[in-house]
């Protein structure tokens, strides 16, 4: 049997399975016996691009399949800084598990940025994940976060874009429809505060990711870099998601029902 290895998100952590992706997904989100239930985000990673960072000898060591013929689900390597020290050239797809084990691959693509100014809402995930508003481009916040002169930083980021619909243009009397985010006032107050200072680059709306994330706010897709380099994932048109995707479209939406 094949050895697969992920990179998980949230929870960071470096994964070694005889699953391939959407079995893993699968287990990932909901266990072996569907008695637990937790939405997973996880890249799969080229073990032949790893470098020598990791313990990477363990793979063949413990990802062996039980007595019973059953493939190992997970063999745990790292748990602490993990995502820093994976090499770009070693990041796969990008899976999206829904809380009941729907899978969604995401095949990295070309990032165009949007020449359009406006208000921007972002959602780190891993190695941090407070929600922060602001006027930089994702680019520009990616750069703006890894910089590691500054005492705020961090080596490498994932995040994703979120909508902020009429918001972006007008935090004071921007359409909310259709955002599902808590305490929307307190997130107008964060824009409008950023729109009033322009010197004022970001402000942090909301300080850690509580619960799961609304695959339905995503703007444009997930991003992974650093400084000097961007690995984008473009998430579906919505002609996609309610066509090609559909199964895994209505699981993602019915979080907000339970």
């Amino acid at each position: 049997m094949k050895n697969f290895l992920y990179l998980s998100i949230t929870p960071e952590a470096l994964i070694a399975s005889m699953l391939p992706p959407e079995d893993f997904g699968n287990y990932f989100a909901v266990g072996t016996k569907k008695r637990t239930r937790g939405q997973a985000m996880f890249f799969e990673l080229d073990i032949e691009k790893m470098g020598s960072h990791f313990p990477l000898k363990e793979i063949d060591e413990k990802c062996v399949p039980h007595p019973n013929g059953k493939p190992k689900s997970s063999v745990y390597l790292s748990i602490y800084r993990v995502l820093e020290h994976v090499p770009f050239e070693a990041f796969k797809s990008l899976y999206l598990a829904t809380d009941d084990g729907r899978v969604l691959e995401l095949s990295r693509g070309e990032y165009v940025e949007d020449e359009k100014p406006g208000l921007h809402l972002y959602q780190e995930l891993s190695p941090v994940t407070p929600r922060i508003a602001s006027g930089y481009s994702p680019k520009e916040f990616l750069s703006h976060v890894t910089d590691t002169t500054k005492p705020v930083s961090v080596p490498k980021l994932v995040f994703v874009e979120l909508k902020l619909n009429g918001l972006a243009d007008d935090p004071v009397s921007g359409s909310t429809n259709d955002l599902p985010y808590p305490n929307i006032d307190h997130l107008k107050d964060c824009l409008i505060g950023l729109k009033d200072n322009p010197s004022k680059t970001t402000k942090t709306v909301i300080r850690t990711l509580a619960g799961e994330l609304f695959f339905r706010t995503c703007k444009n897709g997930f991003f992974v870099g650093d400084k000097e380099n961007l690995l984008f994932y473009p998430f579906p048109s919505d002609d996609e998601l309610n066509n090609k995707y559909y199964v895994w479209w209505r699981s993602a939406l019915n979080i907000i029902l339970r």
